[in-house]
């Protein structure tokens, strides 16, 4: 097998698992391509990416750059590479960048495409009530996420399971799919089909993406919860301060109430629904630390009924 020259384009922890296979494979990750330091926790310290961070402890190069201009261009161009690699790295690669490589790109992308093509793939299945996801291996494109696939695994996603933990499961299994794809366009055995079936678009989450609107049935309810944990964070109000919700499940078998309101019974913290209630086990209450949600519920010292809204 030929030993091809990477340059690997990446951003967040996700990320992270791609470079460490290329980095311990038998190619060479000339150089690393991500996102600018930006501000972090809340003394606002500048920190760089964990692709960044990685890529220094590894002794490669690294170009920081938000968008792929002249400079970043020339940049990429110096380093002769023969294929880029893109795990979430957040930016667009336009057309002049696209062909700097001579095998051009390649994309992980934690969906089935073309399947939740966008940004947030793998929340967005989530608050959809898909029951299975996966990552695509692609040839990347001017179109958004539309290039012809090389290779595709699926994994189930577990009732309880959230967007963080769907993408960390994603994340190890989709490394080991990348790493594959390079092997083969090194041996010249890789091929790509065509995108089949219908589009569905995957936007950037919204902070309003995680607000819990407690009129839908518990299933829809429970479902954005864990599709925008950890972040955005689903959130309710409660008279006028914010209360995240970090987990909950759906209550069933036990009397209805009405939507948004609340109430303590069988040591259980319950919330109505258009359906089930459902029972929140862990919150995060404004200005305090997250906590079990009966623990917040004694704390509040309140004999009015609570209702969100």
């Amino acid at each position: 097998m030929t030993s091809l020259r990477l340059l690997f384009a990446g951003s967040p922890e996700v990320a992270v698992p791609s470079l460490d296979a290329l980095l311990n494979s038998e190619h060479e990750v000339a150089g690393v391509l991500t996102r600018t330091d930006s501000p972090q926790g809340r003394r606002r310290v500048m920190t760089p990416t964990p692709v960044a961070a990685r890529a220094h402890e590894a002794g490669v190069s690294v170009i920081r750059a938000n968008r792929l201009d002249a400079a970043a261009a020339s940049a990429i161009d110096d380093l002769q590479v023969d294929l880029g690699v893109i795990v979430a790295y957040g930016g667009l690669v336009p057309a002049n960048v696209l062909t700097i490589p001579r095998l051009g790109w390649i994309n992980l992308h934690f969906s089935l495409l073309p399947q939740w093509r966008g940004a947030a793939p793998v929340q967005r299945a989530i608050m959809a009530g898909d029951t299975v996801s996966g990552a695509t291996v692609f040839q990347l494109v001017e179109q958004l996420d539309a290039g012809d696939v090389f290779a595709t695994m699926t994994e189930p996603i577990g009732a309880q399971q959230t967007a963080g933990s769907l993408l960390q499961q994603l994340s190890l299994s989709g490394a080991a799919l990348l790493s594959e794809v390079v092997d083969s366009l090194a041996a010249g055995t890789a091929h790509a089909e065509p995108q089949v079936g219908e589009v569905t678009l995957a936007p950037k989450l919204a902070l309003d993406d995680g607000r819990i609107d407690w009129t839908e049935p518990a299933q829809s309810v429970h479902n954005r919860i864990r599709g925008v944990t950890p972040e955005p964070g689903a959130s309710t109000s409660i008279d006028g301060s914010r209360l995240k919700v970090l987990e909950a499940a759906i209550a069933r078998d036990t009397p209805s109430l009405s939507p948004g309101h609340f109430e303590f019974a069988g040591k259980k913290v319950l919330v109505g629904t258009a359906t089930d209630p459902l029972e929140l086990l862990r919150v995060h209450p404004e200005g305090r630390k997250a906590m079990d949600a009966a623990a917040w519920w004694r704390g509040l010292n309140s004999e009015s009924e609570v209702v969100a809204s």
